[in-house]
């Protein structure tokens, strides 16, 4: 796909600045300051992150309230239920507060709704089941916001809600005894971006300060909270948020728990993935770690995730490690299909691709997937797109957006014709019933050409610098390191070339092109995956974006260009 390469302006004073004070190349402090770092004191806490930068959860709007109503329900031995999404935010988010409440020995239960029978949020008659058993506190983990009726429900029917969330804030909340939402206009939380996991995070902090002060534990340990990192990182990398502030503060942390592997539902989930020893990167979390506890969640039952992370038995661990596994391949093998049945139809019918946004349904596919299928599509073809899966007259849809376009925005113009929606700007759900879904389409299609410029539809590639080759030394890539973890928000730094000369070229796998460049009589190998298409480039000058790395083999160092794009000159 063609890209717009966006060259960040040089900042010579924070170059010299950062330079001199951090004692860091200018091209690393460059990176810095396109990363929106202009302050001594944020530069050094982003290449040191400490868990001591963490903000006072009780920064947080409603928190002392959320808090003590815990505390009471602790103290008067309340039913308290646990009400979570499906999602390994969610299913993440749930774990930790069921290994807290498990320290305190205090009873709980926890409740997901299942993904097609029921779907995302609270539910008023799932409310009203188990206000009916004598529940008396309910704590949602990375739902709740838009969810009035529900809300109002419990609390008809006497029962406190505490709500752990971080998605849009609607203009009416709801009546809930208290509302964790760092996106809430009125909460001074100085990090609005946490994902769902997150927010619970700092519900367990807070609550553990209070509870040590009062002596909850006694004689027992109180719980290293340091130890719950390693499902923090999880949920926070696998909900795609911000890797800054504190998101990155946990997720540095967390890499080094799940690298450790201490939690046993980890160590065996490592293993079937083929990470027993491992490192673990962002990479491995996202691509590897999370989608076999998201399975779960998507073709069945989510409270299998959640039982791998907070069992102590090891068959049981080892059993459930091995059913998400063939769940994540099943789910591989639906999102293919349908991905492919869609990719046929645009190739038929060549006017699909002459819209600004890509909306299809059917009635055959899961809908547990086609969330993921609708972000491959845009990686395909750069339009906002949603998916709908149909199931009679009523159909459940995934929406993926773009860069230049409010995805949420745009849905929640189309609400009078959708029966719920909720999400955020990059990613929405909604429900819709099947005679609405030509006006739909045609009113969604409306928005996003209004509010669309035709380059908004070509991906940009942001590139940190130009440099020239012989500046791309191993220590200059080691120093890069101190970037890591690399997410969004915090892409992998990302070089350009002047002109360079290709000296041979060759095809390495089945679409990948291997490259040797030279520059002032530097010489580097340079690789680019699934470009296969550019071959052969010898004897061309060309420019290159390249994320510089150093590749091991047979026990030797040497750089590595990794390829972004190639511009043939």
């Amino acid at each position: 796909m063609k890209r717009r390469w966006e060259i960040y302006p040089p900042n010579p004073s924070l170059q010299e600045t950062f330079s001199r004070e951090l004692e860091i190349s200018p091209l690393t402090a460059q990176v810095l300051a396109n990363r929106g770092i202009n302050q001594i004191d944020q530069a050094y806490q982003f290449l040191h992150p400490s868990l001591s930068h963490l903000h006072s959860p009780f920064l947080m709007k409603d928190m002392d309230k959320a808090v003590d109503r815990v505390i009471q329900a602790l103290s008067k031995q309340e039913q308290v239920l646990i009400y979570g999404d499906y999602d390994v935010d969610g299913v993440t988010s749930i774990a930790i507060l069921i290994l807290f409440f498990q320290s305190l020995q205090f009873p709980h239960r926890f409740y997901i709704p299942h993904r097609i029978e029921k779907g995302y949020g609270l539910h008023p008659d799932i409310i009203g089941k188990f206000a009916q058993q004598g529940v008396k506190l309910i704590i949602t983990a990375d739902c709740g916001i838009s969810d009035m009726d529900a809300v109002k429900k419990a609390q008809e029917m006497g029962v406190d809600v505490i709500i752990t969330d971080h998605h849009e804030v609607p203009n009416e909340i709801p009546p809930a005894y208290a509302i964790l939402n760092p996106k809430r206009g009125d909460c001074s939380f100085p990090f609005r971006s946490l994902a769902g996991v997150g927010v619970v995070f700092n519900l367990v902090i807070a609550l553990r300060s209070k509870l040590r002060e009062r002596g909850a534990w006694g004689d027992t340990e109180v719980p290293n909270l340091r130890r719950y990192l390693d499902l923090v990182a999880m949920g926070t990398v696998a909900d795609i948020v911000p890797l800054l502030d504190e998101n990155r503060i946990f997720v540095r942390y967390g890499l080094e728990e799940l690298t450790k592997a201490s939690r046993l539902g980890i160590r065996v989930l490592k293993a079937v993935c083929g990470l027993k020893d491992a490192v673990i990167t962002t990479g491995n979390v996202g691509f590897k770690l999370a989608p076999r506890i998201n399975a779960a969640g998507r073709l069945g039952d989510a409270q299998k995730g959640i039982e791998l992370l907070v069992t102590q038995e090891p068959k049981k661990a080892e059993d459930i490690a091995r059913e998400l596994n063939l769940e994540n391949s099943r789910r591989q093998r639906l999102e293919e299909d349908i991905l492919t049945e869609i990719m046929g139809w645009i190739e038929e019918d060549g006017q699909l691709l002459q819209k600004n946004s890509l909306v299809f349904s059917s009635e055959s596919w899961h809908p547990g997937v086609i969330g993921i299928v609708a972000s491959r599509l845009v990686e395909h073809h750069y339009r906002p797109t949603i998916l709908i899966s149909f199931d009679g007259d009523r159909g459940k849809g995934s929406g993926r957006g773009i860069e230049g376009f409010d995805l949420y925005e745009g849905v929640k113009m189309c609400s009078p014709l959708l029966l719920s929606f909720g999400g955020h700007r990059f990613a929405v759900g909604l429900t819709i019933e099947r005679e609405k879904i030509e006006a739909f389409k045609g009113r969604f299609e409306e928005l996003v050409s209004q509010g669309c410029k035709p380059s908004d539809f070509i991906p940009k590639l942001r590139i940190d610098s130009e440099v020239v080759l012989p500046i791309i030394e191993k220590e200059f890539i080691e120093e890069l390191s101190l970037l890591a973890p690399f997410g969004p928000s915090n892409p992998k730094p990302i070089f350009c070339s002047r002109e360079l000369r290709v000296l041979n070229s060759r095809i390495v796998g089945e679409d990948n092109v291997k490259l040797r460049v030279e520059e002032d009589d530097v010489i580097y190998d340079a690789i680019g995956f699934h470009m296969g298409h550019l071959y052969p480039l010898e004897s061309k000058r060309v420019r290159i974006a390249f994320v510089p790395q150093i590749n091991k083999w047979q026990g030797v160092k040497n750089i590595q260009l990794e390829l972004r794009d190639i511009l043939i000159c």
